[in-house]
């Protein structure tokens, strides 16, 4: 095989290069990036494979894994594997279980916040797991031991979750003696979640898991979430400090559906608009919003129609309608 025959520096290489490209095609595509982010892992794992008699002992995971000795000035270089170690798996039951949750949770999410915050919570998550692993590992040889996978940074998105909508429910895997899978409030799941994860840490359970990085991770979303969602407002009239989710808080026009009605000549573009007067949460409704504004078509000459925040037109036969 090809890959096989490549030095390993370049199998790194093609790696970073797959999780770029993935994300800016999603972007243009406009496709959400939890799809790319899974994309990106499988593709990196499937890379990785070709490895799989080096990965046994002292391989770096084809160069993508990171290690605490990382840290130091000395391996400085390496450092760029706190994010390519995110994308590395030991096995397909280690990736298919990360994949699964975040499947769920973090397409869910980003419907909610939109892919950039999305995707800086899922990063910095990830760095804030994989450190938080590190300084509790600085001594030989467990500096050495590798870090992969995708937990740290996933964990990362339910601490934000939970934090920005607690009550929303979600399709989650519970760990309760046997792994069920229902639909769940977020919040009750991360407490689950962190609940497992600490009495593990305190008790000291040997097993080949980065608990830390889990709870780093699950920590530093949470941080990220008050800095990135919330903002402070002081009150006009008392002077308090108040706060307020501007996803929540933004533009609530009432929409004139009756207008809309008008366009939706098809029976999909009329569930679409279904979905639009059912949802609760802004930023969903704005996502089908836009989605039905891509496919409506002019009455009059059957062209593509343009629309801004209360007017839908056409460019062609000057057909125009606020909604």
């Amino acid at each position: 095989m090809v890959l096989e025959l490549l030095p390993q520096h370049w199998i790194s290489i093609v790696a970073v290069c797959i999780i770029i490209v993935s994300l800016i095609v999603a972007v243009f595509k406009k496709w959400m990036v939890t799809y790319a982010l899974i994309f990106a892992n499988f593709l990196v794992f499937v890379i990785t494979v070709f490895y799989q008699n080096e990965l046994i002992g002292s391989a770096n995971y084809a160069g993508l894994g990171f290690r605490p000795v990382y840290l130091t000035p000395e391996y400085l270089p390496q450092i760029y594997t706190l994010f390519t170690s995110m994308f590395a798996h030991g096995g397909f039951l280690h990736i298919f279980g990360n994949m699964f949750i975040f499947f769920f949770i973090g397409m869910a999410f980003e419907q909610r916040v939109g892919w950039k915050k999305f995707l800086i919570i899922y990063l910095i998550s990830g760095v804030c797991g994989t450190i938080a692993h590190s300084l509790m590992n600085l001594e030989y040889p467990s500096n050495w031991i590798t870090l992969i996978g995708a937990s740290g940074a996933i964990f990362g998105i339910m601490g934000a979750f939970a934090y920005s909508y607690p009550h929303d429910k979600v399709v989650m895997p519970i760990p309760i003696g046997i792994m069920l899978i229902t639909r769940v409030k977020v919040m009750y799941a991360v407490i689950l979640f962190a609940v497992i994860e600490t009495i593990i840490v305190i008790v000291d359970v040997e097993d080949s898991t980065a608990h830390f990085a889990h709870l780093g991770g699950l920590i530093g979303g949470f941080i990220l979430a008050v800095l990135l969602l919330r903002k402070q407002k002081k009150h006009t009239k008392t002077g308090a400090t108040v706060y307020y989710d501007p996803y929540m808080a933004q533009k609530s026009k009432e929409i004139d559906f009756s207008s809309l009605r008008k366009l939706a000549n098809t029976y999909e573009l009329q569930e679409i608009l279904d979905k639009i007067e059912k949802e609760t949460i802004p930023q969903a409704r704005d996502m089908w919003l836009d989605h039905f504004m891509e496919k409506i078509r002019c009455p009059k000459c059957n062209n593509s129609l343009k629309s801004s925040r209360d007017e839908i037109w056409c460019d062609n036969c000057g057909f125009k309608t606020k909604y």
